[in-house]
């Protein structure tokens, strides 16, 4: 059986995350989100494995072949949708093939239970469906696929991963792959549900967070690096090689913590927090349930809770995050998420200022003492003085 993975799109709802690199090569517990797909097709026996780059496409090869994944690279020139995408591979269909987004965590199990069924789709319940395509079902077949209504039918959405033969191609007339998969199912061929085990998508940058909680369980605990004595570390804990942890650190798990990093004396590494490589967590600070992105600096005597820190950024000394569930308006949507910060990279943060459910755009420098609220979002390039 082959595989066709969309890796093709920018993830715009997710900036200012995604301005220098695609929603695939976002790291969740220090791996990117491509790679657990990838993972998850080799463990049912899947070699033949075709990725559709587009945005940011150079970063996409590269990871892959650093990677030395056995999969095979084609380009989706401009942005035209899913099925577009999906076309761009269709020379190398040869036989039964899966499509995947390369943006969503899919387990083996739920690919296993697919990949045997021709012409069927995973679907999974969610509690807000509106943001997703909808399936209606009718014994144990889809009827319809709705997508991003506004009033949604139902709870059970498409994960986007369908299990297809070669002669799908000939219901492609729109970009999209729901219009595809509508031409299938108006022309009376039928498309079995199949239900998701475990699946998650990140459409917001906030739901980045509860991905991390899943994820970074996977892996085995390891300590490398050089950890102080006097050090408690407890629970599932990944310490990678060159990172020194001083001594009174607690580090409490699950926790990945990447190479080279350093974590300064009486700080608190908490539970569900990722930091990447070369952060440097500054004494008698406090991070958890965060994703911390690489060359990140969190300056001491600092609490950094609920947020994603992009890369390059620098938070400086006594800069707390305060988690709250504000109502933001997403391009023309109107959205409610739940967070401290997402802060896009090398932002500079003052000292003692306080980002409360803030979202910083790319290079912003926010000036010392300075409060940052939801209600004032700041984009690419800002100043706060």
């Amino acid at each position: 059986m082959q595989a066709v993975i969309l890796a093709a799109g920018e993830g715009k709802r997710l900036r200012p995350l995604t301005r220098s690199r695609p929603k695939a090569l976002i790291p969740i517990g220090n791996v990117p989100i491509i790679d657990y797909v990838i993972e998850a097709l080799l463990a049912c026996g899947i070699r033949d494995i075709i990725v559709v780059a587009g945005y940011r496409r150079e970063q996409v090869i590269s990871h892959l072949n650093s990677a030395g994944y056995p999969v095979r690279v084609v380009v989706q020139d401009r942005p035209l949708g899913t099925a577009h995408a999906l076309v761009q591979a269709r020379e190398h269909i040869s036989e039964r093939f899966l499509v995947l987004p390369g943006d969503n965590y899919i387990d083996s199990e739920s690919i296993a239970r697919v990949m045997d069924t021709k012409d069927a789709v995973l679907v999974k319940d969610h509690p807000y469906p509106s943001n997703f395509g909808v399936v209606e079902i009718r014994r144990g077949y889809v009827t319809r696929i709705v997508e991003k209504p506004e009033q949604a039918p139902g709870f059970t959405i498409s994960t986007g991963i369908f299990s297809l033969g070669p002669d799908f191609f000939d219901f492609i007339g729109q970009p999209d792959l729901t219009d595809a998969v509508s031409a299938f199912l108006g022309s009376g061929r039928k498309l079995k549900a199949v239900r998701a085990l475990d699946w998650q998508d990140a459409i917001y940058p906030w739901d980045l967070l509860p991905m991390n909680r899943l994820l970074i369980r996977r892996g085995r605990a390891e300590k490398a690096g050089e950890i102080a004595p006097g050090t408690v570390l407890q629970g599932h804990v990944r310490v990678g090689a060159g990172t020194r942890v001083h001594p009174g650190c607690t580090v409490i798990g699950p926790a990945v913590i990447g190479p080279g990093c350093e974590i300064g004396p009486n700080a608190c590494i908490m539970p569900n927090t990722s930091l990447g490589s070369r952060v440097q967590v500054g004494p008698f600070s406090l991070v958890g349930d965060s994703i911390i992105l690489d060359d990140a600096v969190i300056g001491p005597h600092s609490l950094v809770r609920d947020a994603v820190i992009g890369e390059g950024s620098r938070l400086e000394d006594h800069v707390s995050t305060v988690t709250a569930a504000p109502l933001l308006e997403i391009g023309d949507e109107q959205v409610k998420g739940r967070f401290g910060a997402i802060v896009g990279e090398k932002v500079r943060i003052g000292p003692f200022s306080t980002l409360r459910a803030a979202i910083v755009g790319n290079g912003v420098v926010v000036r010392g003492g300075r409060e940052v609220t939801s209600t004032a979002a700041i984009g690419d390039g800002g100043l706060v003085i």
